[in-house]
Parts: structure tokens; sequence; C-alpha cells
């Protein structure tokens, strides 16, 4: 699978040094906070089977339950473009709007992949996790049973 689109980004223009340093401190996996909420749900709800961060499954779910043949992803609501909370800056506009529609695409794809290979995929915004938890766990449990 290539790793970057063949579409360019726009130039992103260089933010000021106090910015990069605090754009640095960001890292793009081990988003703790909601995945640790996840599994957290999912342990208090008796769900077992599961693991984070497979690296032998295409895509790399956040939690997969591999006997059920289940993906779980939680987007993050600015980096995955949510339709409810998620928002371009208003600096380098040009090039975030097309940085989260690549990520959209990527997410599209990936999802198709993962259901031709047989697994069932499901994206869990952020901010349902945040906002209706229990709604999140019933809907894994629901695609784990095979009924969405």
């Amino acid at each position: 699978m290539r790793r970057y689109s063949s579409k360019r980004l726009p130039a992103f223009r260089r933010p000021p040094p106090g910015r990069s340093r605090n754009m640095r401190a960001i890292r793009s996996s081990g988003n703790t906070s909601t995945e640790m909420r996840l599994a957290s749900l999912l342990t208090k709800n008796r769900i077992r089977g599961w693991r984070r961060h497979p690296s032998n499954i295409l895509g790399n779910p956040d939690f997969i339950f591999e006997r059920r043949r289940l993906a779980v992803f939680v987007d993050g609501c600015f980096f995955h473009g949510c339709p409810r909370c998620g928002h371009i800056p208003k600096t380098n506009k040009a090039y975030w709007a097309a940085k989260i529609s690549h990520n959209r695409e990527r997410d599209l794809r990936v999802s198709r992949k993962l259901r031709r290979k047989g697994f069932r995929v499901v994206r869990i915004w952020e901010c349902q996790l945040r906002n209706s938890p229990e709604k999140c766990v019933s809907r894994i449990l629901r695609y784990s049973e095979g009924r969405k």
C-alpha cells in the first residue's frame, strides 16, 4: 500500500518558532486520552478479546477483535474532519483543507480494504465518545455480533 497520495499538499507557510515547538509536541500515534477512555469502557462493560494497535492489520486500527473480525477506529475530530465539530484553521487554510481531505480519503480507502478482507469496521468520533460513551459501546457490541 502506498503511504502517501500522489496529490501534493499546498505549500505550508512557516509558523513562528513557538507554534512550531507546540505542534512538534503533538504525536500522531498514541492518542491516549480517547483510546484509554474507550479501553476503560470496554473493560468496564466486560467486553473481552480485543487488542490495541495491531501492526499486522491493514490501517493499524485502534482496537481489533480478531475472532469477531471487527476493527475499531477512534477518529480525532480535527484531523479526520468530523462533520459536527471539526473545523479548518484560519491560517494555512488551503493546506489544512487538503490535509484533512486526504485523511478522510485514506480512512475511506482503509475501511473498504478491511471490509473486502472480511472485517467489519466501526469508526467512532472523538466527540461521540466524549458525549455518549454508552452508545459507542453498544455500537461496538452490535457490530461484533454481526448486526449494524
